[in-house]
């Protein structure tokens, strides 16, 4: 093989590998921007009581501070065979928790239901391994809705 050849060999492959980074790089920056736009949410817990309700519990990392989150409670009740949401409540407060603990292992310290009318819930949430888990909250679910109990 000539070292001409060679070179151009070598001058196509690195023009090739430059063009796909650029397009992985154009994908990702599209892809990353929509990313940063929706705010980062993870299921820290779930419960479904018999076939009225499906309780979650979900950390939303705030938009403002990388370590802070909200904690979403939401029910949902069965209507025509698929769950909608019927009502969500904030537990604690907007961003009044720390994104990583909420999300690692342990997180969940207290998540309890009972399928009656009205269903008691209690969440307590781990607030760091240090300080350990918040005081229990205790909600109501009557006919879909929450209420503080």
């Amino acid at each position: 093989m000539s070292p001409t050849h060679s070179l151009t060999r070598r001058g196509t492959a690195a023009a090739l590998t430059f063009l796909m980074a650029a397009a992985l790089g154009a994908a990702g920056a599209g892809a990353s921007s929509a990313d940063a736009d929706a705010p980062q949410e993870r299921r820290i817990a779930s419960s479904v009581l018999g076939s009225d309700y499906r309780i979650t519990l979900t950390a939303l990392r705030s938009a403002d501070d990388e370590y802070a989150a909200s904690v979403r409670l939401q029910v949902y009740t069965k209507t025509g065979g698929a769950w909608k949401e019927s009502d969500r409540v904030t537990v604690g407060d907007v961003d009044g928790w720390f994104w990583y603990p909420l999300t690692g292992e342990g997180a969940v310290c207290r998540f309890s239901t009972a399928g009656t009318e009205p269903a008691p819930l209690t969440v307590s949430l781990l607030v760091t391994p240090s300080i350990g888990c918040s005081e229990p909250v205790h909600y109501l679910v009557k006919e879909g809705r929450v209420y503080a109990g």
